[in-house]
């Protein structure tokens, strides 16, 4: 198992913008991308590949705003896959995501990785 504590995650409605003829990143989307993969790289994460994959994520919002945890998902396994951690987010057989109890100095998102086969 791979535990991961990275960064409060964006909502999808804030991660892309859409301009006059395309959708693009958000400034917010491109600094959390970068925070994930400064921590992935600090970390010495290991890369998995193409292993079929469960997760489980836990949110810690950095305030009492009312958020919606499926908002948060896009930007983390995103963010995950373009740091290397797996090849293609379609590896991802299970995926679990709780809300966390109260509230995190900043936010954060708790990630536990599974292989297939591991739990």
């Amino acid at each position: 198992m791979i535990v991961l504590n990275l960064p409060f995650p964006p909502s999808v409605n804030t991660y892309y913008r859409r301009g006059a003829h395309a959708t693009y990143m958000s400034k917010q989307g491109r600094e959390y991308k970068k925070a994930v993969a400064e921590y992935i790289a600090e970390s010495n994460t290991p890369k998995l590949g193409a292993a079929r994959l469960s997760l489980e994520i836990v949110l810690w919002p950095k305030d009492k705003r009312k958020y919606d945890i499926d908002n948060r998902i896009k930007a983390l396994l995103d963010s995950l896959q373009d740091a290397g951690v797996f090849d293609d987010d379609e590896q991802i057989d299970q995926i679990n995501v709780y809300r966390g109890t109260g509230e995190h100095k900043g936010g954060q998102a708790r990630v536990l990785i599974w292989l297939e086969g591991e739990q």
